[in-house]
C-alpha cells in the first residue's frame, strides 16, 4: 500500500430545495475542476429566510483530494 498526500479545499454550495441538493451540487461542481476527490465534511449549515420560510439552504464543505 502506498502513502498518499492530500490537500483540503473549502467550498460552499446552495440549493432552494434541500441541504442534500446543496451538497450534491457543490461536489458535482468541484469535481469538474479538482482531480482525485476522495472525501468531504460538512463544516457549516445555514440558510436564508424569505417571508418566514426557507429561501435557500447553504452548506460549507471541506473536500479532500489526493495530490498526484
Amino acid at each position: 500500500m502506498s502513502d498518499h498526500v492530500y490537500k483540503k479545499a473549502e467550498i460552499v454550495g446552495s440549493s432552494r430545495t434541500s441541504i442534500e441538493d446543496a451538497i450534491e451540487g457543490a461536489l458535482a461542481r468541484a469535481n469538474t475542476t479538482l482531480k482525485n476527490l476522495d472525501w468531504f465534511e460538512v463544516t457549516e449549515t445555514r440558510g436564508h429566510i424569505v417571508d418566514g420560510k426557507v429561501g435557500h439552504y447553504q452548506v460549507t464543505l471541506k473536500v479532500g483530494f489526493r495530490l498526484d
